[in-house]
């Protein structure tokens, strides 16, 4: 099932990160991303509300995916997890190479040092993985620990109304 999670992951560039905002409010914004495994790597300005609010919790939510037009092709992910500044660096220059080698187009600006920017880290703590192809709504779960994956739920499926299984066009 980790290998599904990965495989979404580097079938997608972009994720929405979920924050909580002093106010208890949630602040979602549209980040690059890159990842090793199931460890995703992005970079945000150190004086955003995003780092603000990572700083103060570093719990978030973060959602992947692509548009579709056919349901029966959702593949996407729903992760909580949690996120932590990648200070060392060596570290640091990796994730940044992992960055620009996933978005090619940032080769062509200058990387902002570490004084402006922060390279953070989200360490997957539980991983919805969404596959409509089983079923409309299907999900498996995984809960990752220290080692890797500690436990995988059975899958579910939502229901929505539309019925267990999608019709196929034509």
């Amino acid at each position: 099932m980790k290998d599904k999670a990965v495989a979404i992951l580097e079938q997608n560039r972009v994720m929405a990160v979920a924050t909580v905002r002093p106010d208890g409010w949630p602040q979602t914004t549209l980040v690059g991303y890159a990842n090793e495994d199931v460890l995703i790597y992005f970079m945000i300005s150190r004086t955003s509300q995003k780092f603000e609010n990572i700083s103060r919790d570093d719990r978030v939510s973060i959602a992947i995916g692509a548009d579709f037009h056919d349901p029966a092709t959702i593949k996407a992910l729903s992760i909580a997890a949690h996120v932590s500044e990648v200070r060392d660096p060596k570290q640091r220059s990796r994730a940044i190479e992992l960055l620009t080698d996933r978005h090619p187009g940032l080769k062509r600006v200058q990387m902002p040092d570490d004084s402006h920017s922060a390279v953070m880290r989200a360490y997957p703590a539980i991983i919805t993985i969404l596959d409509y192809s089983k079923g409309f709504g299907h999900a498996d779960q995984l809960t990752m620990g220290p080692s890797g994956v500690a436990e995988m739920k059975a899958a579910r499926t939502d229901d929505w109304g539309y019925g267990s299984h999608l019709k196929h066009p034509g």
